[in-house]
């Protein structure tokens, strides 16, 4: 079990996506209604009010809708939003790239982010 688990039990609503990082899996919720996947992940399509939804593997692509390079800390990192390629765009950090080959409209790539604390994170990288 994560430290982060440990200490903020995640909902049941969103545990299986939690549980699924560790293995490399990153998942979305999607209606079966509507057929839109959503982030962030809950229940309720948030597109049309169906409570018929159920998690997708996601295909771990996107591309960077826009990002910010924090520069003014002692190691400088990326955050970006990421539109996905099943839909959704999704705030993250942009990791194992050179952060002067960053740019708006690149594709990214799924990776699992493991912090120091246990925490897993779903971050991308550019391909």
């Amino acid at each position: 079990m994560s430290l982060l688990s440990e200490s903020l039990p995640f909902h049941p609503e969103v545990q299986e996506f939690w549980n699924a990082l560790p293995q490399g899996r990153f998942l979305l919720r999607a209606c079966r209604a509507c057929g839109r996947a959503h982030w962030y992940p809950r229940a309720i399509c948030p597109h049309c009010a169906s409570s018929d939804t159920e998690w997708r593997e996601a295909s771990g692509r996107g591309t960077i809708y826009t990002y910010s390079i924090m520069r003014r800390v002692s190691e400088p990192f990326a955050i970006a939003y990421v539109t996905l390629a099943e839909g959704p765009t999704i705030m993250t950090n942009i990791v194992e790239s050179a952060l002067e080959e960053i740019a708006i409209g690149k594709a990214v790539a799924f990776v699992v982010g493991g912090r120091k604390n246990g925490e897993y994170l779903p971050l991308f990288k550019l391909v």
